[in-house]
């Protein structure tokens, strides 16, 4: 394996989204996410301005999600919060895209609403990485096939100005034949695919499925630049002692089912 530690650890937007994680959690996150030296955390909202205290002078950028994890505020609202975050400190905006509009052939409010975080981000210069939630969109919609409609969103969100096309929230759970709430997450056939569907200088980032540091490798042997993981320390951890043993050349790219 080619990749450095800082070269992976670069890669990593430290989740720290969990409904349930408190301050005391967010904070513990944020200096775990400087510790290791990884790219950002990506937090809540409401959480922007503290995380920007506690990252102060660690080289960490602070992301925050918006339209959080469904897509489903209204344009208007994802654009507010948008502004509030950036105000707040955020220099990385994960937006939702609305899945309802763009599965019901839509696509015309779809860009709209991309293009309206992207230019309020833009305007703090912030920069941009929209969700596609793919585990909802297996079946296809709008009359294309589940890839025709992955390729569409990835060239409407180029054109919207976006910095980045991601797989998912990790949270995009689809009821089961046995009544059960999974998902995947990224998978290696979407990571391609959305490399493919945009030009370069549209970045691409996994989320969900990536649990260890052959997931890691193989998000960027794909070409994502990006992935968002809560399993950080365990990855980088992993990277550290096989280095020490000499078997970093025996790391598997592999992407997992789930996991965030």
């Amino acid at each position: 394996m080619n990749y450095s530690f800082s070269d992976l650890a670069k890669m990593i937007d430290h989740s720290l989204l969990h409904p349930t994680m408190t301050d005391a959690e967010l904070e513990a996150g944020c200096k775990l996410a400087a510790q290791y030296q990884v790219a950002s955390v990506c937090i809540k909202p409401y959480a922007v301005k503290q995380a920007v205290e506690w990252l102060r002078g660690s080289g960490v950028l602070v992301g925050c999600v918006i339209g959080f994890p469904h897509g489903n505020s209204a344009t208007e609202s994802k654009r507010y919060e948008t502004e509030l975050a950036c105000k707040d400190g955020a220099v990385e905006i994960d937006m939702v895209v609305n899945l309802g509009k763009a599965l019901g052939g839509d696509w015309s409010y779809v860009e709209a609403d991309v293009k309206a975080v992207c230019d309020e981000a833009h305007k703090h210069g912030a920069k941009v990485k929209v969700i596609f939630e793919n585990d909802y969109l297996t079946n296809g919609g709008a009359g294309l096939s589940s890839d025709d409609f992955k390729r569409n969103l990835c060239e409407i969100c180029e054109r919207a100005g976006a910095d980045w096309v991601k797989t998912s929230t990790g949270y995009g759970f689809v009821k089961q034949a046995d009544g059960s709430y999974n998902y995947k997450g990224a998978t290696e056939h979407d990571l391609a695919l959305m490399r493919a569907s945009c030009s370069p200088k549209v970045q691409v980032k996994a989320a969900g499925g990536v649990r260890d540091l052959g997931g890691l490798v193989k998000v960027r042997d794909l070409g994502g630049s990006r992935c968002g993981a809560s399993a950080t320390a365990a990855i980088l951890e992993d990277y550290r002692k096989r280095e020490a043993a000499g078997t970093l050349d025996a790391v598997v790219g592999k992407i997992g089912d789930g996991g965030y």
